[in-house]
């Protein structure tokens, strides 16, 4: 408890790079940087490419691509757009997933993520429109 942990900056992924290209061992890039041999390693496996070895471009861009962003529906609006039409014209989220799913011309999401994203909004926006585009899937009724 009580550990403080920071993403590396592109400087120390720089610092990296140097060190291990002057074959310096894990445990002394360690000790220069003021980290945990276990996080340079895991920095070196994680980011470093078996071909090229360790770049620090690639492995900021690599580090950052893993950054999780919103859910699926916030960051894609034609998703997003399908998904609110089928829902606004009485289908349930697990009904639009097993339409996605069966369609499979685009990308598919499971009905959690659906119901993630309305209750999301519906907390974002504190109104109760949103419940009104969510029919239960079992009584057949708005929720």
């Amino acid at each position: 408890m009580g550990t403080y942990y920071s993403q590396f900056t592109f400087e120390e992924r720089c610092e990296v790079a140097r060190l291990l290209a002057a074959k310096t061992s894990h445990r002394q890039i360690a000790a220069a940087l003021g980290r945990a041999l276990s996080t340079i390693t895991r920095e070196v496996e994680r980011n470093g490419r078996q071909t090229q070895g360790y770049e620090p471009k690639i492995a900021d861009d690599q580090a950052w691509a893993r950054c999780w962003r919103g859910s699926k529906l916030e960051r894609d609006a034609a998703l997003r757009d399908v998904v609110l039409g089928y829902l606004r014209t009485g289908w349930s989220p697990e009904q639009v997933s097993g339409r996605l799913a069966r369609d499979a011309s685009g990308p598919v999401i499971s009905h959690e993520t659906i119901y993630r994203f309305i209750y999301g909004q519906q907390a974002r926006t504190k109104d109760g429109n949103w419940r009104q585009t969510v029919r239960h899937p079992v009584i057949g009724r708005l929720i």
